[in-house]
């Protein structure tokens, strides 16, 4: 419940405070005079876009404050887990600041998100604007009402569908994805699985393999002539007469026989004779060398191929051998990681079919609540639009199922309604009047407010459209919704003011350079003289004789309802 409601510099107001009741807090004042800003402001310490443009012109800042008193079936741990102490009476402060340069929100002095001040609302208030009412007509909005006021079975059923639709939604994203990648490199897997197929048949034995082929092709291409080189060099030392070594045995001999004479000579005939020793098995490797040097055309031939068959790879995947089987790693990691991802796609697949199957289960059995929902809350809507003076009014909640599955399930949900005998059910929006949308709105707020945990309801002009007995109609309802809960109410008809356990009146000051508004708690004396100004537009005898016959008649539905408490 609302127990106060300062404001400081916000729209045309200076500073104002507002203790209100318990009860029917009635509202009213001239066309203009600002009583909407008194309801904007409730609206924007619970969470409402805020705008600079709403600050007092000429000052720095708007400062809006609300005392609550917490119902008993609010959720404590709210407060606990945020650090914010109650005050002794169950009352909980909330501030909105409003700057040039943005906004703060407080909870009994705590600092707090909007995102914490809208999970507060839900608990503490329900706002209804003429906006709200155009929301309501609308068919989209019809099944988020329904859902709204099923009970916890239901509510967990919703939430249990929605988690795992959405999970399909992304598993589905997810695969899409995956198999448009997999699409898309359709040819780039073939085109890799062709690299990979032509640098591995090649079987490439070592980086050096190509340098190595080189030179047995150049031995082979050069072998006639290599074969008598070689020999030539092998008769030069050791195949001919006068050949190199048996002349250098031919010095040895004269050395030994010098050395006999001076010792310093047997060191050079040791080098002598080790040199021919040396000479003498490079003449037998040259001699067997030419021995074993063949031509051979097949072999020639084979290098021939394996040396274009390596140059084509160097052509297509590198400078060299190394860079080529570099390739082949790379493009074997490539064609792996398509693969994980075939086989990632083939598990999303699976696991998609699954939460299709689970999704469309539970669409089912949340479709089936509604149906049993919508019977209940159709009775429920058209016996208080009975009490709202339409008494042949028919309204049906009609569901249809959907094409498609979407987040709200397989239904279609309409709001129907047939004011009159003889007309058939058509759609809220097309049909209704002014008036009807009103009470249909009255009522729908009505059976939620008794339904949900919040105690304050507000309503700005819910009696559009409206006179007469309807007039009285509204007024009883709100009374009677009032006796439970804590009601505003801002009317411009004197039968619902009359019904006012707090009436407070608002009035627009205009000065030379200055607007400013004013609120009056007013008594009963002065009461009577504001609903016959309501009433006539002017203060006479006949509109006081009336405004206080209404206010007596309100007195006395008050007290009969209070009677048949006690009676029963």
């Amino acid at each position: 419940m609302i127990k106060s409601l300062f404001i400081n510099n916000f729209a045309l107001i200076d500073k104002l405070e507002v203790n209100f009741g318990k009860g029917l807090n009635i509202l009213t004042g001239e066309t203009g005079a600002g009583k909407s800003i008194l309801i904007d402001a409730i609206d924007l310490v619970f969470g409402a876009r805020s705008s600079k443009e709403q600050i007092k012109t000429g000052t720095n800042k708007a400062l809006i404050e609300l005392q609550l008193k917490l119902p008993e079936t609010f959720p404590k741990n709210l407060l606990n887990e945020n650090g914010i102490d109650l005050e002794e009476d169950n009352s909980l402060i909330i501030s909105r600041e409003v700057s040039h340069t943005g906004t703060r929100s407080r909870v009994n002095g705590i600092l707090v998100t909007q995102n914490y001040i809208q999970s507060l609302r839900e608990y503490l208030i329900d706002i209804h604007s003429q906006h709200e009412t155009y929301n309501y007509i609308q068919p989209k909005t019809h099944i988020n009402l329904l859902d709204s006021y099923g009970d916890k079975n239901h509510q967990e059923l919703l939430e249990n569908f929605r988690n795992i639709h959405s999970e399909y939604k992304q598993t589905k994203k997810e695969l899409e994805i995956a198999q448009s990648q997999i699409e898309s490199k359709e040819q780039r897997i073939d085109f890799l699985k062709f690299q990979i197929n032509e640098i591995s048949s090649a079987k490439i034995e070592s980086t050096e393999e190509y340098d190595n082929l080189l030179q047995e092709r150049s031995v082979l291409l050069n072998a006639e002539e290599l074969k008598d080189l070689a020999y030539s060099s092998y008769s030069s030392l050791y195949g001919q007469d006068s050949s190199i070594i048996d002349i250098l045995s031919h010095i040895e001999n004269k050395l030994i026989k010098a050395a006999e004479f001076d010792r310093n000579l047997s060191q050079i005939v040791e080098i002598l004779s080790s040199s021919s020793i040396n000479l003498k098995d490079v003449a037998n490797e040259l001699r067997s060398y030419s021995d074993n040097l063949e031509t051979n055309p097949e072999q020639l031939t084979m290098i021939e191929e394996r040396i274009e068959l390596l140059d084509k790879l160097k052509r297509k995947y590198g400078n060299d051998l190394t860079d080529i089987l570099n390739n082949l790693e790379q493009f074997e990691r490539e064609l792996n990681e398509i693969e994980i991802k075939s086989e990632k796609a083939e598990e999303l697949s699976k696991n998609l079919a699954i939460l299709k199957e689970k999704s469309e289960k539970i669409s089912q059995e949340l479709s089936n609540s509604r149906k049993n929902l919508a019977k209940l809350l159709s009775e429920l809507i058209q016996k208080e639009l009975v009490k709202l003076e339409m008494p042949k009014v028919q309204f049906h909640i009609k569901i249809d199922l959907k094409e498609d599955i979407s987040n709200n399930g397989i239904d279609n949900v309409e709001f129907l309604i047939s004011p009159n005998p003889g007309e058939p059910l058509k759609p809220l929006a097309k049909i209704a009047s002014g008036g009807e949308i009103s009470r249909v709105m009255l009522a729908i707020k009505t059976i939620f407010a008794r339904a949900d945990q919040v105690n304050t309801v507000i309503f700005d002009e819910i009696d559009s459209g409206i006179s007469g007995k309807t007039s009285q109609a509204i007024a009883e309802e709100l009374a009677d919704l009032a006796k439970s809960h804590q009601i505003l109410c801002i009317t411009h008809q004197p039968i619902i003011a009359a019904m006012a356990d707090e009436y407070f009146y608002i009035e627009k000051i205009q000065a030379n350079t200055t607007t400013s508004v004013t609120v009056h708690n007013l008594n009963k004396e002065h009461k009577i003289i504001a609903i016959s100004k309501l009433a006539s537009g002017s203060q006479d005898q006949d509109s006081i004789n009336f405004a206080a016959k209404l206010t007596q008649q309100a007195t006395e539905y008050k007290n009969s309802y209070k009677e048949s408490i006690k009676v029963n």
